[in-house]
């Protein structure tokens, strides 16, 4: 009964039902618009050993090409009916990604609460790196698609289970209330409420856009949520010894470099490695941020212990919000840009070879230096990012006169 149980959730005909019923086209005279990628093969093979091209009909040999019967995916066009629900899981779905937590993170910290924001960052980085780490342990692919459609490829590289998406729909927005909750006085089943709509949110629409099985978002979300349990207390605990102890924040960034050096690897190639190197490097520039906070006097213990009542912005308060959050997002933006050329041209001069024809080099996962450099830069580039975030920027902030009161009080 499991097995069977197990087998319905990792259908993929299951996907395009749910597709379907948000207005997605199911069609294979209208395949997906997106170009096929390792794990998403448009040659499917049936019980017989032919072979069909984008679930048509169409037989050849191994040493044949298939006629042109279509027009180009472009021309087509998307198989979409309804641009309400494709755009609304567009936005639902960047709530997973690189850009998302390159806003969420500064903000949460230079307008919110720090203390709170280093722990929510912790919960994430190790949920995670789990999360990415078993899609390379267990490479089990992403839906077929025909019959579900894929409506995107920027994460077909990867392995499909389990869905580090729907992982990270529980670490962020719960691990908000669970930290907030002896902080601050508030509504707690609004913020309940809240936190289950973003956590809906990010998972249908994995399974709108034809990136995941249903059992990939049940199997994420039941592991970060059973992880969530011992990680939360425990985070909340060391917090504190990694901000004061330069002994403990070693010992993160020996584990943050174990993490990446012995990745698993899987049978070829993916994207994951680069994201457990962006996590665990913005974990590590925010704590060694905040224990020079520390050490230098800047971060003092708060005068009030808490709870605290939520104080709602004035009109003085909210024009510095704006100045920080448009002056720290372009510093962000520059941090990052920068980070990436000093990193990629002093990695290539140590490792004596050419930038630019590396950077141009064909076959470039094949190339285990160019895979190395890159690995390199996203940590630099990642770890600067949280370094500034918490250190550079809001001194910055306090010589223009903009900073936020509170911010070297969140221990």
């Amino acid at each position: 009964m499991w097995r069977e149980m197990i087998e319905d959730l990792k259908d993929p005909h299951l996907v395009a039902r749910i597709q379907q019923f948000f207005g997605v086209d199911i069609s294979y005279e209208n395949p997906s618009p997106v170009t096929s990628q390792p794990d998403d093969p448009s040659r499917i093979i049936d019980k017989n050993g032919l072979v069909h091209e984008n679930g048509k009909g169409i037989v050849h040999t191994n040493d044949e090409s298939p006629e042109p019967t279509e027009k180009s995916s472009m021309e087509r066009g998307l198989p979409v009916n309804n641009y309400f629900w494709y755009y609304l899981f567009l936005f639902g779905t960047e709530l997973g990604d690189e850009t998302f937590y390159c806003m969420f993170i500064p903000f949460w910290f230079w307008n919110i609460d720090g203390a709170v924001g280093r722990r929510i960052i912790l919960v994430w980085s190790i949920i995670m790196s789990v999360g990415q780490a078993l899609k390379d342990i267990m490479c089990w692919p992403r839906p077929a698609c025909p019959p579900a459609v894929r409506l995107q490829s920027k994460w077909s590289q990867e392995y499909g289970m389990p869905s580090t998406h729907a992982m990270v729909g529980v670490a962020i927005p719960f691990g908000i209330i669970l930290f907030t909750l002896n902080r601050y006085v508030y509504s707690v089943c609004s913020a309940i409420v809240m936190a289950v709509l973003w956590c809906s949110l990010i998972c249908l629409s994995r399974l709108y856009l034809g990136m995941h099985t249903v059992l990939d978002i049940l199997a994420g979300l039941g592991l970060a949520g059973a992880m969530m349990i011992p990680l939360v207390p425990i985070v909340d605990f060391t917090d504190r010894y990694l901000v004061t102890n330069e002994a403990a924040l070693f010992l993160l960034f020996a584990i943050g470099a174990a993490a990446i050096i012995y990745y698993p690897v899987s049978d070829r190639w993916t994207p994951t490695r680069g994201d457990t190197a962006m996590v665990v490097s913005v974990a590590t520039g925010i704590y060694l941020a905040a224990l020079i906070n520390f050490k230098t006097g800047a971060m003092q213990p708060p005068l009030i212990a808490p709870p605290y009542n939520i104080m709602w912005p004035t009109w003085t308060m909210l024009r510095c919000t704006i100045l920080r959050t448009v002056l720290g997002f372009c510093c962000v933006l520059a941090t990052k840009a920068l980070s990436k050329f000093l990193g990629y041209t002093t990695i290539c001069a140590i490792l004596r070879v050419n930038a630019k024809d590396l950077m141009n080099s064909e076959n470039s996962h094949e190339n285990k230096d160019k895979v190395l450099v890159d690995l390199f830069c996203k940590y630099i580039s990642c770890f600067m990012i949280g370094f500034n975030t918490v250190y550079l920027l809001p001194n910055v902030f306090i010589i223009m006169g903009i900073d936020r009161p509170a911010f070297f009080t969140e221990m």
